[in-house]
């Protein structure tokens, strides 16, 4: 396969192409930096170039001497002229050191002054290239940049090759790229051979559907939908070059893909595949277009198809590489799928309906009968509308809602504008169907589309429904929609429910009004019940039940069984925002651990099964949670990447799994990777101004802070959680179980008054609720705050008390937190003379259970931390201490041990707080005091003693 000129990427480096490319490049540079050579391979457009030239870059500038040269295909008969371009520039510099024969070889090859072949010169000419480089390399470092290595000259290959295999031991580094076809391609083989010993291999494969997106929108065509960025890497195969060619055809084609057919293919992307396929027969290459056409093509598919010689001509195809060769597979499969879509584009449109007319009776599926029904025909046919609806419900049943929506289109296209049911309300099933599939972008623009020509109320609420769930949480960006709602809907009490069900929602994400949010998702309930809408009425009281169950409200357990009694809508009852779901949640915040688990496994199950993306993102993320609660950090930190990657692909419920996936990273992974996600969180839900979620985010980067040792940060982050919950009207504790983290973090930094106020307004709410398991945390926290009040043992009892709760109840990683803090407290104030690494043995083991890497991190720091001294008793801060009455208790406490002698470190373990905390509060004592160290502090109590 050639690439045109004209497809070659400028030569200034372009770092957004280096979009999915970050781990291979860290692995190609370290290579460089350590004195290796690299070889790049793979296919044609794959971005072997880009990360050539980025790389050669970044390395070249420590580089004294670099050399490049870059072959293509048409002159590649041309000897020596790779080579030319290697040491041209140099050959007046190096060729005084060489020897004579050598110099006048290598000068005949490069200058063409005299004639010179490998044949005739071959010795002197291998010696002189060789020769060349170690001189170079002898005045510094020389970089050797040869891309496009298939190209190459056989002369300059052979020669290159000869100097790089006996280069050991010069500084001397060759930076290359060659093309290669096919997965397992071996090809580079022939290459690698060529090059230095010490050569790394790296091969680029294709871009994932995300890279994808994230590299169209870099070269400024986000415009284009989710669904259609989908096809773009189907179509494309990940292959960059591909993908942006498909990217920019699409962005300034004027009309959008039709659906239910492959994507249009620019003409410059056709020609680049289909060189080959003028040496197909005529038979051959119709044969390639009904496979083309067909979803799943197989021989006997196209026997069935008519085509009677598919096996002679598909092997002619493979022969020429426009099919793959699978010897055992029984399916025909094009050797990359931007093959097959250029093939069908190629051809004319009736030779296209041929091919699906034959197919439309081929086909054994009926899903895809119809479709190819479809596309066979021309016009509007009711009875082709018809059987596509049918295909449509039959892949909604079969949990296919995409294939769903495709088809109800296509159905809406061959309605008559008379019939019943008319185009528009296939239109908005076929939205509903986008919906479910997670294809937002498509459902919104549907919706839009019907409200440019539909009159009827239904059907133009409906679709403002559609706009409004498509919003997700930027809803505020929908605001003047909900106006128009109420007066297309009147006062027809089933399409008011509607409606008011959706402004429920807009009270909570936008407005931050739990009691609002509440009462109006009562209305919607009541005016689904006059109505007669079940489904509205049980996704009403469902998001009451849920409302209620935050605010900890009385009525929640009531509410939650209204919305589960008889008659269910089985749309509704594996819905995320359906009643399963709120009794998860109730299960979830009432510590039954096993019973959640079990919920929300069903839940997962049956949303898989109907393909419903929202709902599959949603309890990915319920199970994760769960895991996690129960100490499964190694399955939470699985599932919530799960969650996370389906939510950046669907482009739903992004900030929710980044905000989980930060707190089982945290737990379970990379510390780092959970602030990153975490601070992401924070910013999309502030971008969206959703404060429910900002709550929630903010509490997983103040977890994330204090396991990363930043206890400081942590409060910054949880007050602002504390804020935001009071205004919001959130007063279980169990919603966001950030109050014994923000606490721990209060005593750390030396205000244990403020974390008791935090322990002791969570606990009112804990008990009043009876959440045992919160409580267990808050007793945690509260013996924290003992021991830097120097009350050691009751310190002491209250963990071990609260570590055998947590036990009890199931929650894993709490319990280790306990176990770790009882250890940390034992080891500061040894008892009965117990030696300090093995008082840490129980912590280790629970963490090892819970697979907790981070914590097991901080045992590990904990151990190798120097030994503390004997505990002492802190001393009476009151007694002869008159000048400092100003200090809060804490910074009473530290000046008292400073006037003692005590070391920062020492003071650090008396108080049970950290060695920053010390000094810290030594900073304010200073500022307090008007003095400016240690010393000064000394004076101060000398100076009290002598009165």
């Amino acid at each position: 396969m050639t690439v045109r000129r004209d497809f070659q990427e400028p030569a200034r480096c372009r770092p957004d192409l280096l979009i999915g490319r970050e781990e291979l490049f860290a692995a190609a540079r370290d290579q460089l930096g350590s004195g290796g050579s690299v070889l790049l391979h793979g296919p044609a457009g794959i971005g072997k170039s880009t990360v050539l030239r980025a790389l050669a870059e970044e390395y070249g500038a420590s580089a004294r001497t670099v050399l490049r040269c870059s072959a293509t295909e048409s002159e590649s008969h041309l000897p020596f002229l790779a080579l030319a371009d290697l040491l041209g520039l140099v050959l007046d510099d190096v060729s005084p050191r060489l020897p004579a024969a050598q110099r006048t070889a290598l000068e005949s090859a490069l200058t063409g002054r005299g004639e010179s072949s490998l044949q005739r010169d071959g010795l002197a000419l291998r010696l002189a290239v060789l020769s060349a480089l170690r001189a170079l390399a002898a005045q510094g470092p020389v970089l050797i940049v040869a891309d496009d290595l298939q190209w190459l000259d056989p002369a300059s290959a052979e020669l290159l090759g000869f100097a790089a295999r006996r280069l050991e031991g010069t500084p001397v580094q060759l930076l290359c790229a060659v093309r290669t076809e096919g997965q397992d391609s071996q090809e580079y083989d022939r290459h690698l051979r060529a090059c230095p010993p010490d050569t790394l291999a790296v091969r680029l494969g294709p871009l994932t559907r995300a890279q994808v997106a994230q590299l169209i929108d870099h070269r400024g065509h986000g415009s284009l939908s989710r669904s259609t960025v989908r096809e773009i890497h189907r179509t494309s195969g990940g292959n960059p070059l591909f993908a942006l060619e498909l990217g920019r055809a699409l962005a300034e084609s004027p009309t959008p893909p039709r659906p239910g057919e492959p994507l249009p293919v620019p003409t410059s992307l056709r020609a680049l595949v289909l060189s080959r396929l003028d040496m197909l027969s005529v038979e051959a290459r119709r044969t390639l277009l009904v496979a083309s056409a067909g979803a799943r093509p197989t021989p006997a598919l196209l026997h069935a198809a008519g085509r009677e010689n598919a096996e002679a001509e598909c092997a002619q195809a493979a022969e020429l590489g426009l099919l793959a060769t699978e010897p055992d597979a029984p399916a025909v499969r094009f050797a990359h799928p931007l093959i097959s879509a250029a093939l069908y584009a190629e051809a004319p449109a009736q030779e296209r309906r041929a091919a699906h007319a034959a197919l439309s009776t081929a086909a054994s599926d009926p899903i895809e009968r119809a479709r190819h029904l479809a596309l066979a025909t021309t016009g509007t046919d009711p009875e082709v509308a018809a059987r596509l609806a049918e295909a449509a419900a039959l892949a909604r049943d079969r949990g296919a809602p995409s294939v769903a929506a495709q088809l109800g289109l296509l159905a809406a296209r061959h309605t008559p504008a008379d019939g019943a049911p008319g185009p528009d309300e296939r239109r908005l099933q076929a939205a509903e169907d986008a919906i479910t599939a997670g294809e937002v972008d498509l459902a919104r623009d549907i919706a839009r589309e019907v409200l440019t020509r539909a009159t009827v109320p239904a059907e133009r609420v409906r679709a403002w429904i559609y706009v409004i769930d498509t919003a997700g949480h930027t809803m505020a960006d929908v605001d003047a929609v909900f106006p128009q709602a109420l007066a297309d809907a009147g006062d027809d009490p089933r399409l008011l429910a509607q409606v008011h069900y959706q402004l429920a929602w807009r009270a909570l994400l936008v407005e931050g009004d739990f009691t609002e949010a509440r009462e109006a998702a009562a209305h919607a309930a009541e005016l689904a019940e006059r109505g007669g809408d079940r489904r509205t009425e049980l996704l009403a009281l469902a998001f009451q039940a849920q409302t209620e169950t935050l605010m900890g409200h009385p009525e929640a357990p009531r509410t939650i069984k209204r919305a589960l009694k008889e008659p269910q809508d089985p749309r509704v009852a594996c819905h995320h925002n359906g009643a399963g779901s709120a009794r998860f949640r109730w299960l979830v915040m009432g510590d039954q651990l096993a019973e959640a688990r079990a919920t929300v496994t069903a839940l997962l199950r049956e949303v898989r099964r109907r393909g419903s993306v929202e709902s599959e993102v949603h309890f990915l993320r319920g199970l994760a949670e769960t895991e996690l609660r129960a100490g499964h950090c190694g399955r939470a930190l699985e599932l919530a990447r799960d969650s996370l990657r389906l939510a950046r692909d669907s482009g739903i419920g992004e900030t929710a799994s980044a905000m989980l996936t930060s707190l089982a990273e945290a737990s379970g992974g990379d510390v780092d990777r959970a602030l990153a996600l975490a601070r992401e969180a924070v910013g999309h839900a502030e971008e969206d101004g959703d404060q429910m979620y900002l709550s929630r985010a903010l509490g997983a980067l103040g977890y994330a802070q204090l396991v990363a040792g930043d206890p400081a940060g942590t409060v910054r982050s949880l007050r602002r959680v504390r804020r935001l919950e009071l205004g919001l009207g959130i007063t279980d504790p169990a919603r966001g179980r950030w109050h014994g983290d923000l606490a721990e973090a209060l005593v750390r930094i030396g205000e244990p008054a403020e974390a008791q106020d935090v322990i002791d307004a969570s606990r009112e709410h804990a008990l009043r609720l009876g959440r045992e398991s919160v409580i267990a945390v808050l007793d945690r926290a509260e013996a924290l705050v003992r021991a830097a009040h120097g009350d050691h043992e009751a310190a002491v009892a209250q963990l071990t008390s609260a570590q055998d709760r947590l036990a009890k109840l199931g929650y894993g990683l709490e319990e280790a937190r306990a176990a770790f803090a009882l250890a940390q407290l034992r080891a500061r104030r040894p008892e009965g003379g117990s030696r300090r690494p093995t008082v840490y043995d129980e912590a280790t083991r629970l963490f090892r259970r819970c697979l907790a890497l981070p914590w097991l991190r901080q045992v590990d720091e904990a151990l190798t931390a120097p030994e503390p001294e004997p505990a002492l008793a802190v001393p009476d801060t009151t007694d002869g201490l008159d000048a400092l009455a100003g200090l809060a208790a804490m910074e009473r406490q530290v000046a008292a041990l400073v006037m003692e002698g005590a070391t920062n470190r020492e003071i650090a373990s008396r108080l049970f707080v950290s060695v920053k905390t010390v000094e810290a509060t030594l900073t304010r004592v200073y500022r307090k005091l008007g003095i400016r160290s240690r010393v000064d502090i000394v004076r101060l109590a000398a100076a009290r003693r002598a009165k």
